[in-house]
């Protein structure tokens, strides 16, 4: 055997999340990036040192994030009134004008999941640097993972953006330490996912799989969603535990349609409500004025405020829109088998995943603004049964994004629940 050969057998096997494609990982010079050879999704990101890097920034950042929740957030002042809010202030107040379930969304995306991530990511990754193994440290890396897109700091930082600018004009606002420290923690966090090779800590739990140790003809290689690991399940299994971290291993499941469409229809469900009836209400010197999506649009038009109408109206309006087109279009499509355009339908998946939870944006603004404006009868915000149907109809759609396995989409016959086991394989 050459020493090309014997290297191809000895690379990690890597199976794509994306199109399910099997690939040996040839060498690589550190830093740098592995590519899927069918679809072009990133597969690998090779960072040298990333744990010691990552631990760090985390626990900085935790640090930060508690000390953002402890001090003033900002600070509200209209005609000589004037109040501090805490980043939990539009929990309270949403929990306390009876909107248990909205208040639940804000306080999960905007304080309990961020959290979370950042000590289960710490769990998982500080006994590493010691060289240590402690019971839960796998099943805090597979959380830590799935709450990736339920952390919305980012998103709520955009919101604060949003609602500062809808206020500048109105009444004074003034940042405090717990929006500096919010800020601090939010680029800590970013700087740590993005440097985090988790291949490499993976690797740690257990070696990747290679071509020397497995026998393609025996079935097909699956990846595990949680860690990457590739297992052959045999023509007959549609699912195993992967050996390394004891997730679910499946097959592309022609089910995962169905219930996709049905997320996607009570999300459509939901957005009707969300448009027609009033997100906000605001009372001054006792008027109340209900306000809806497309009117608080057009009342930023009528104030000049374009760059913020612009973001309201892309991250409500048109991004829902193009969630319920992009997905439908790729369940009818799948659904079908139809082999058309398969890169550039996993192209659209790819954004659909990436887009879906800015929407969240205006709910956040929803939660600042009812914590801001909360001054009896001078000035009152209200929030209203449209921003509970809109979040609804956020959240139904990431999760229909989530249900939907977009390795049918490479498959010419999703609907007949029969796979080939064929192992494909490209180097890299």
């Amino acid at each position: 055997m050459s020493a090309s050969d014997r290297g191809r057998w000895l690379a990690p096997l890597l199976v794509c999340h994306y199109c399910g494609l099997a690939q040996v990982q040839r060498a690589l010079p550190a830093p740098g990036i592995v590519l899927c050879a069918r679809c072009g999704a990133v597969l690998r990101r090779v960072v040298p040192g990333s744990v010691t890097r990552a631990v760090h920034l985390y626990l900085a950042a935790l640090v930060l994030f508690v000390t953002a929740n402890l001090h003033p957030f900002l600070a509200f002042g209209l005609e000589g009134r004037g109040q501090v809010v805490v980043l939990a202030s539009g929990i309270a107040r949403l929990w306390r004008d009876g909107m248990p379930l909205l208040a639940g969304i804000v306080s999960g995306a905007s304080l309990l999941f961020p959290a979370a991530k950042m000590l289960a990511t710490l769990w998982a990754l500080g006994p590493l640097l010691l060289g240590l193994r402690l019971p839960g440290q796998v099943l805090a890396l597979r959380l830590a993972d799935e709450l990736r897109a339920w952390a919305m700091l980012d998103v709520f930082l955009l919101a604060v953006i949003v609602a500062w600018v809808k206020l500048a004009d109105l009444a004074t606002l003034e940042p405090g330490p717990g929006l500096w420290t919010f800020l601090g923690a939010l680029l800590l966090a970013t700087a740590a996912d993005a440097t985090l090779d988790r291949h490499d800590v993976w690797e740690r739990f257990g070696p990747q799989t290679t071509l020397a140790r497995i026998d393609p003809s025996g079935g097909r290689p699956v990846g595990c969603r949680a860690c990457g690991q590739v297992t052959v399940l045999g023509p007959r299994r549609r699912w195993a535990r992967c050996p390394r971290c004891g997730g679910p291993v499946r097959r592309p499941d022609p089910g995962a349609i169905g219930r996709a469409w049905a997320l996607l229809s009570a999300a459509m469900a939901f957005y009707l409500p969300a448009n027609l009836l009033p997100v906000v209400t605001v009372t001054s010197l006792g008027r109340a004025e209900p306000s809806t999506i497309l009117g608080g649009v057009a009342l930023l038009l009528q104030l000049h405020m374009y760059p913020v109408a612009a973001v309201v109206f892309t991250a409500s309006v048109l991004v829902p829109i193009f969630k319920f087109l992009a997905l439908g279009l790729l369940l009818a499509t799948a659904q079908r088998g139809l082999s058309l355009r398969r890169r550039e339908r996993t192209l659209i998946y790819r954004a659909v995943e990436f887009v879906g939870r800015w929407s969240m944006v205006d709910v956040f603004v929803v939660a600042l603004l009812v914590a801001l404006v909360d001054m009896g009868a001078l000035a009152t915000i209200e929030a209203g049964a449209g921003i509970t149907a809109f979040a609804a109809t956020v959240i139904l759609t990431m999760l229909a994004s989530a249900s939907f396995d977009p390795r049918l989409i490479w498959q010419n016959r999703p609907t007949s629940g029969r796979q080939g086991h064929s192992a494909e394989l490209a180097s890299r």
